[in-house]
C-alpha cells in the first residue's frame, strides 16, 4: 500500500509550488500544527485568489483589499477548500511562511517547527463538514509521517499570535479534533 505522503508531498492533493519557503533550521523539528482561516477577498470563497497570493501572482488592482496584501510573501503547507479538496504549496520538510511573528510555549518563530494548514473560511462563518472530513484525514497522516506524537498540539493562528491574529475564529469546531488525540492550548 502506498503511503499518503511521499517525498513530503501528500498524494491526492493538487500541488502548486510556492516560492515563499525555505529550509528548516532543523528538518527533524516538526512539533506543531497551526490551523489558519483564509478567504480572498474576505468572506468570499472559491476562485484562485488564495493560490495567486501564495504564488506571488495576486493582482493588487483586482480588488481594493488586494492592495493591502499583494506585496506579501506568504505561503502555507496546505489549503483545505470549502468542498474539502486539498492543495499543497510547500513540502512538509520545508519552512512555509504562514505564522509570522509568533510564539508557542516560549519558542519564537513558529514557522521553524510547524506545519501550516489553511482552512478556506472566515472567523464568523462556519467551516464545512467536507473541510473537517479532510482535516481529520490529513492530521493522522502527518502524525504518521513526521516525528509528531498523537499528543503534539494542533493550535490556531490566534494561539501563536494572540492580539495580532484571530483565525481560525470562534466558528472553528475544536471538539471535532478531540477524538484523534490532538490538543489545543486551553483558553
Amino acid at each position: 500500500m502506498t503511503p499518503p505522503i511521499v517525498n513530503h508531498w501528500i498524494l491526492g492533493a493538487r500541488w502548486l509550488v510556492s516560492p515563499n519557503c525555505n529550509e528548516r533550521q532543523d528538518a527533524n523539528d516538526i512539533s506543531l500544527i497551526v490551523i489558519h482561516g483564509i478567504s480572498l477577498p474576505p468572506r468570499q470563497f472559491g476562485g484562485n485568489y488564495i493560490d495567486q497570493l501564495f504564488l506571488n501572482q495576486l493582482n493588487a488592482h483586482e480588488h481594493d483589499y488586494f492592495r493591502q496584501i499583494a506585496h506579501l510573501k506568504v505561503s502555507s503547507h496546505l489549503l483545505i477548500s470549502r468542498c474539502g479538496s486539498l492543495t499543497q504549496y510547500v513540502a512538509f520538510n520545508q519552512r512555509a511562511w504562514h505564522a509570522g511573528v509568533s510564539n508557542w510555549q516560549g519558542r519564537d518563530q513558529c514557522n521553524d517547527f510547524s506545519i501550516g494548514i489553511e482552512m478556506e473560511g472566515s472567523d464568523d462563518i462556519s467551516y464545512t463538514d467536507e473541510q473537517y472530513c479532510s482535516l481529520l484525514w490529513v492530521l493522522p497522516q502527518l502524525h504518521k509521517a513526521y516525528p509528531l506524537t498523537r499528543h503534539q498540539p494542533v493550535v490556531g493562528h490566534s494561539d501563536i499570535a494572540p492580539g495580532r491574529k484571530t483565525d481560525p475564529g470562534h466558528t472553528f469546531d475544536w471538539h471535532r479534533l478531540s477524538h484523534i488525540g490532538t490538543m489545543r492550548r486551553a483558553d
